[in-house]
């Protein structure tokens, strides 16, 4: 990846609804290349996909909690179980194995504190192995940033 490349990522990371045409402008190509390296960015892997930020207050999910999570035992076979069973809760937006006391780090959004209880109570603590569980919940987003600083 070279100074280019780093250009198109940060342009499409401001903007990822840029036409080709108005991409290459931005980074000094012309069309063809810019498309070819925009093409090999994704195939890499390093371009992973393309989304919309959407408002969650406008959504209808107010409620945005960081849940702490340690597990009972940290063998193969619970932390897969654990694992996995994250990947179907859709209120989870965002899962972090993490170091320190805590083992995993949740981003929960949710439409309630009631229906954030019934998350917890019905779904999040039935997860077998889970021996400490707290929440945190946001007042408010200080600082979003969705494109990454310039390391060149």
């Amino acid at each position: 990846m070279d100074a280019i490349d780093r250009k198109i990522i940060r342009e499409i990371q401001k903007d990822g609804a840029l036409t080709n045409l108005e991409l290459s402008e931005k980074v000094n190509l012309s069309p063809s290349p810019c498309l070819r390296r925009v093409k090999n960015l994704e195939k890499t892997g390093l371009i992973q996909g393309y989304t919309a930020i959407i408002d969650p207050d406008a959504y209808g999910l107010p409620i945005n909690a960081f849940v702490s999570i340690r597990l009972s035992e940290q063998t193969d076979s619970r932390i897969k179980a654990f694992e996995d069973a994250i990947q179907t809760l859709d209120e989870v937006l965002d899962c972090y194995l993490m170091s320190g006391q805590q083992d995993y780090l949740l981003r929960v959004v949710s439409s309630s504190l009631k229906s954030y209880e019934n998350f917890i109570r019905e779904k999040l603590t039935r997860i077998p192995g889970i021996s400490f569980l707290e929440s945190n919940f946001a007042f408010g987003q200080v600082k979003r940033k969705n494109i990454y600083p310039d390391i060149s």
